[in-house]
């Protein structure tokens, strides 16, 4: 039924491999706002129409900042992404890892909407020692579009058995658009939506939520045969 034998992993960006909460709270203060803590920023953050592959900024900043003082924003979060923005601990060495394993097909699929977002996460993860060349499939999709198509169109085109296949996400969005296309969830905790939203809130398995970078590797490569990276 399916010619490819090769297994897939498509990575959601922000949240998940990338630590954006940093980068537009950074971004905030340079602009004399302060957006506070993590804990306090995921409780109030259905006010918020993300920025920059987060989700959402305040509803209210629309009303508040003009045009311009909009685009200062997003050049300024999108200087922040291409050359302070942090991958989370050990996502570097694991990204590394799946793209030099044979048979494995590495994906990212991105909300991100920083200026050129494509460009951004090149020099982002440039910066950690990753080519984004070296990802077999990368989508950035616009902010209202369901996840679920590109992640398909990906095993798709490597016409992978959907078995075979795995997508991360920090967001029960995520979660729900890989079940929809019949592939294994791996949900992370650390990202825009804690443990306690996921599985209470929305009811996410506990069985597959990952609590740090660290877990999510180690379930992650126990799930695909490989060991953890040298460097880790």
């Amino acid at each position: 039924m399916y010619r490819s034998r090769d297994r897939l992993v498509v990575f959601d960006a922000d949240g998940t491999t990338i630590d954006a909460f940093q980068a537009i709270k950074t971004t905030f203060l340079r602009h004399d706002m302060d957006i506070g803590d993590l804990e306090r920023f995921r409780k109030r953050r259905k006010l918020f129409k993300y920025l920059g592959g987060l989700r959402e900024l305040p509803n209210n900043l629309r009303q508040q900042f003009g045009k311009q003082s909009r685009k200062k924003l997003l050049a300024t979060l999108t200087e922040v992404y291409r050359h302070e923005a942090r991958l989370f601990p050990g996502i570097a060495e694991l990204v590394s890892t799946l793209v030099d394993a044979p048979g494995i097909r590495v994906g990212l699929v991105t909300r991100n909407v920083t200026i050129e977002p494509a460009e951004t996460l090149r020099q982002l993860f440039r910066r950690h020692g990753i080519d984004s060349e070296a990802f077999d499939y990368l989508a950035c999709i616009s902010l209202g579009e369901d996840k679920a198509t590109p992640i398909r169109a990906a095993r798709r085109l490597f016409d992978i058995n959907p078995a075979r296949a795995y997508a991360c996400g920090d967001e029960y969005r995520d979660y729900s658009a890989a079940v929809s296309c019949g592939m294994h969830p791996f949900v992370v905790s650390y990202g825009f939506e804690d443990a306690e939203r996921l599985v209470n809130g929305f009811g996410v398995p506990p069985d597959v939520v990952a609590h740090s970078p660290a877990e999510l590797a180690a379930r992650l490569l126990h799930a695909l045969d490989l060991e953890w990276p040298s460097r880790h």
